[in-house]
């Protein structure tokens, strides 16, 4: 792959919105919650590992994220061990994604990319950020949150601040054309940086 951009971003801070921006321009997007998706699908490479440490979240062959989540809000011990299984076969997904698209630029949309140490394996990171009425206006206007969700999401989750300061570039949402005009001259920077080995 010829360079590879890490994005991330809090919850409703438009990060899927941008990553289609960087698309649009030519790049290719590997998505992490869409990998992860994969791999819980019929068929998918976590759902006999799952199965043998949960056998009870597996529904019809795939495995069922409602009773995964139920098991993480009951038990503290649970999402360490399904981190475990999980984040190896996403790193291979996303290592066989970079192999398929050499001369590309990649897009790699990780909400936590800093949190699990994905930012290392990138040439440089993007964060998307908005204020932080926006944000709660965003995802509340989705209906499927409660205030009190959004709070404990943002718990486990690097302060706003935090990610926009470790970020290469950082990318403001407010408006889909400001977000639109940074996302091209990322790509235009990206596309001017000397050829590197």
């Amino acid at each position: 792959m010829k360079f590879r951009l890490g994005l991330t971003g809090s919850i409703g801070m438009g990060k899927s919105t941008t990553a289609q921006m960087f698309a649009e321009e030519g790049c290719v997007v590997w998505d992490a919650d869409a990998a992860v998706h994969r791999l819980y699908a019929k068929g998918g490479f976590a759902v006999l590992p799952i199965s043998e440490e949960f056998p009870g979240c597996i529904e019809e062959g795939s495995v069922s994220r409602e009773k995964l989540r139920a098991l993480i809000a009951s038990d503290s011990t649970v999402l360490p061990r399904i981190e475990a299984i999980v984040h190896p076969l996403v790193q291979q997904d996303r290592a066989d994604f970079a192999a398929q698209h050499p001369g590309h630029i990649g897009v790699f949309d990780i909400p936590l990319l800093f949190e699990t140490g994905g930012d290392v394996e990138m040439d440089a990171t993007a964060c998307v950020t908005v204020s932080r009425e926006v944000q709660v206006q965003r995802v509340l206007a989705r209906g499927t949150m409660s205030p009190k969700d959004l709070d404990r999401i943002l718990e486990r989750q690097m302060p706003n601040a935090e990610k926009c300061a470790r970020a290469t570039y950082v990318i403001e949402t407010d408006t889909l054309e400001n977000a639109r005009t940074q996302v091209q001259a990322i790509v235009k920077d990206i596309q001017d940086r000397p050829t590197h080995a």
